[in-house]
């Protein structure tokens, strides 16, 4: 099933490269524990063009082209102006139960967030986390519940459907989008096996065939994951089967995207590992491109 594809590096020299996007015809990634936003131009050069003190995570666009990103450690969405300075957007500290963590802004400007749920660094059990909505005019709600790690999201091309990555759950879910933005009950979009209310991060990995952290969507419907527990990014058709693989190997992958011109650049952001005091004690994080048979859809 592992495909064998030339590996071009994007970039290097970061510490543990996240939030993956190809806009307006570039490719940005956050770096965590440099806490800077960065752009890669086409000349390949890379470039910071923002800095988030407490931790950035999610990107996103407005509809009026203002960039949101997640600040994790205080739970923020925080919007940038013309000017380049940072706004708070949104303050979602009191429904979110972990750090804020990955987002999707879909077309019109809504964005919904997710969260750690506990102390994973700090070696707490498992607890299940939210899905937070943030509005346009920065009001929020949780709009889903009881999910396991919420991580990578992305909204299919009709906008109706939200498909959401569970890290620690074995499944990826999807969710109606009613039509103002709240969601309709869970559903699989993929699911390996119930793992329970197991308490132990660590033991629920070890039970799971998919550790899905980043996510993106194709032409076909399928997704790419990141399965970072198992070196390798995943294509994945609804209902579960297992399409291409991907290996990262040595290196564990963190989280995908889907871009390029034409829309079949696979990014994949790597990393020996996601301890925060390993991976922010040197400068081992990097992003890879591959080529893939079929074309980003979708959003983002």
């Amino acid at each position: 099933m592992t495909t064998t594809r030339p590996v071009t590096v994007v970039a290097e020299g970061f510490t543990y490269t996240e939030g993956p996007r190809w806009h307006d015809g570039k490719f940005w990634f956050v770096d965590f524990y440099t806490y800077s936003v960065n752009v890669v131009h086409p000349n390949g050069t890379v470039e910071q063009v923002a800095e988030v003190p407490q931790q950035p995570s999610g990107l996103g666009w407005l509809p009026d082209g203002r960039m949101l990103v997640v600040s994790m450690k205080d739970r923020k969405v925080l919007r940038q102006e013309a000017d380049g300075s940072f706004a708070e957007h949104a303050d979602i500290a009191a429904l979110s139960t972990g750090h804020a963590n990955d987002m999707v802004v879909a077309r019109n400007g809504q964005a919904y967030v997710g969260n750690f749920g506990f102390d994973l660094m700090g070696g707490a059990d498992h607890e299940t986390a939210a899905v937070v909505l943030v509005n346009t005019d920065g009001t929020s709600q949780v709009v889903a519940e009881g999910l396991s790690f919420p991580n990578g999201m992305v909204i299919t091309p009709d906008d109706r459907t939200l498909i959401v990555n569970e890290l620690f759950g074995n499944r990826i879910s999807a969710f109606d989008i009613h039509e103002d933005g709240t969601l309709g009950p869970r559903r699989d979009f993929a699911n390996f096996g119930d793992l329970g209310d197991e308490p132990s991060w660590h033991k629920r990995v070890e039970a799971s065939t998919i550790v899905p952290d980043g996510l993106a969507l194709d032409a076909e419907g399928a997704v790419w994951i990141a399965d970072c527990a198992h070196a390798r990014a995943l294509r994945i058709a609804e209902g579960g089967e297992i399409l291409d693989e991907v290996s990262t190997a040595p290196n564990g992958v963190f989280a995908v995207a889907l871009g390029g011109e034409d829309g079949k650049t696979l990014f994949l952001c790597v990393a020996p590992d996601f301890d925060e005091a390993a991976r922010s004690a040197v400068r081992e994080g990097q992003v890879h491109a591959v080529q893939v048979d079929v074309p980003h859809a979708g959003t983002p």
